[in-house]
């Protein structure tokens, strides 16, 4: 296995010219970003004399240079520390006391934000880019240049803490999930097993990669095998649109989030599609419709199942299996080990839902600075993923929902996710969701929120007549709520406690 910190010398060796990053109007060659890595490890080291353990931000949208950090950082043994730039200055303050980050790399349109930081953060420089300074800010310009005098900054050649990567917080404060160099080598092996990932792919990169997903479930491989990544600041349509056009990607991972929009567009019925070996997916249970979409063109998408603690590929399908498992989340990874298991700490029988439970060296080895955490979470180095989910006859594993999500109705286990993908299929409900409201007399009852098709007036009354023949009645929601949009987190995905205190 290559060490991560050889992946950019390697192909900078062997094909300098070959183009690695296709970004915005600038087109980035093998040679060049293996460069760029070296000088920007030796401003680190001789301009902020960073050294191994300290931790790095950054805060900014999808660009080179959030690369160029996170593999300088490999190479001096740092840690990488990206940030949402959709969030409040106030979370990425904790984050960043949290952390303890000696630097903070800050896109130009951010020093606004972050000029709040500034008091709460006396030892942390911020360094910006771009024209416009803001007094007490170091220019990375001048840093580089700064880096240049010296040699190159001295390698640690050893595995250790590297990435940083905070959850996505649906509940408190977010966690800080410590990823070694060695879990983003075996996820990259993993994502190339997955997709069978060839030096020739070319790989479109819509997500952001402040997430493991933007970053690591096809991006990071990539530079592995000295693929091409198609790189967008962030999602946009118009954009996704003309890259598929011009770039011809084989690989991307769309999202559910993403498929609305992208339908909506007037051009994207004549996107030609071939282009693509594959599309990859997840975050969430996957509308039936998006699958037919992809199928329907004998594409096959691919459902991977993780998290930021798996860095995140921990189960997936592979084309081969695509269209045989469409109901299920796949296999295990390669370098991977699942296990399904009881309250009581046994494995489940086949067709038995239990905890989905995750060990392999891509999982973290800890919470960062949250034993209490960490000793809920890891156990003998199994991730207990709080993720309620089954194995069938054929080793083939399937999500059921979040443990903390499932409804104990009359003593009944009802999962939201089932009815989410029932009700989801009714061709007048645009989107549902599902949480459970304390009662009692039955413990919990179901709450079910719908955003409607526009135009539709259905009501609760048809709804329940259209459930009587698919749902047990017991599942049955007793309260709707029709509203306009759901509340979601800067990953798209659904913030159902926002929907429990309204229920």
């Amino acid at each position: 296995m290559t060490a991560i910190t050889d992946w950019t010398r390697k192909w900078a060796a062997t094909c300098p010219e070959k183009m690695a990053i296709h970004h915005q109007n600038s087109k980035i060659s093998y040679g060049d970003l293996d460069r760029k890595i070296t000088e920007t490890a030796a401003m680190l080291y001789h301009s902020l004399e960073l050294r191994r353990g300290d931790r790095v931000a950054f805060l900014g949208q999808n660009h080179p240079r959030m690369l160029y950090l996170l593999f300088a950082c490999a190479r001096i043994g740092a840690i990488f520390v990206p940030l949402n730039w959709r969030l409040t200055p106030a979370e990425h303050i904790h984050m960043l006391v949290n952390s303890g980050a000696a630097a903070l790399f800050v896109e130009e349109d951010y020093q606004d934000h972050c000029e709040i930081l500034k008091q709460k953060l006396p030892d942390c420089r911020l360094v910006t880019w771009g024209g416009r300074k803001k007094p007490g800010w170091l220019g990375l310009r001048h840093l580089m240049e700064m880096g240049k005098g010296h040699d190159p900054a001295p390698e640690t050649g050893q595995d250790g803490p590297l990435l940083l990567i905070y959850t996505s917080g649906t509940t408190g404060f977010p966690k800080g999930a410590v990823l070694s160099r060695a879990a983003l080598e075996y996820n990259a092996l993993n994502s190339i097993h997955m997709h069978d990932m060839t030096h020739d792919d070319v790989i479109l990169t819509i997500l952001p990669m402040f997430h493991v997903g933007g970053l690591n479930i096809q991006t990071m491989a990539a530079f592995s095998l000295g693929a091409t990544v198609v790189l967008l600041q962030n999602f946009d349509v118009e954009q996704t649109i003309d890259a598929i056009n011009r770039d011809r990607p084989s690989l991307a991972i769309i999202l559910p989030a993403h498929m609305a929009p992208l339908q909506a567009h007037e051009k994207w019925s004549q996107v030609d599609l071939s282009c693509f070996r594959a599309v990859t997916t997840g975050s969430c249970v996957i509308p039936k419709d998006m699958t037919r979409f992809w199928h329907d063109r004998k594409i096959p998408l691919l459902q991977v199942y993780g998290s930021s603690e798996t860095c995140p590929i921990a189960i997936h399908q592979r084309a081969e299996n695509a269209f045989d498992t469409e109901d299920s989340i796949g296999f295990a990874a390669k370098y991977c080990e699942v296990r399904i298991m009881d309250d009581q700490g046994h494995d489940c029988d086949d067709d038995q839902p239990g905890e989905i439970v995750i060990k392999g060296p891509n999982v973290m080895t800890c919470y960062w600075q949250d034993e209490a955490a960490t000793t809920a979470a890891l156990k003998d180095r199994w991730y207990f993923t709080g993720d309620i989910g089954y194995r069938d006859a054929q080793g083939c594993y399937h999500f059921v929902d979040r443990k903390k999500d499932m409804i104990i109705s009359g003593s009944e286990n009802i999962y939201p996710a089932e009815l989410e993908v029932v009700l989801g299929s009714h061709p007048e409900i645009h989107e549902v969701a599902v949480v459970g409201r304390p009662d009692d007399r039955w413990g919990e009852i179901v709450v079910a929120f719908i955003v409607l098709n526009p135009a539709s007036s259905l009501g609760q009354a048809e709804i329940l007549d259209w459930l009587a023949s698919r749902l047990g009645r017991y599942k049955h929601p007793r309260i709707f709520h029709f509203i306009d949009e759901m509340p979601r987190n800067e990953m798209r995905k659904i913030l159902k406690e926002d929907l429990r205190a309204r229920a």
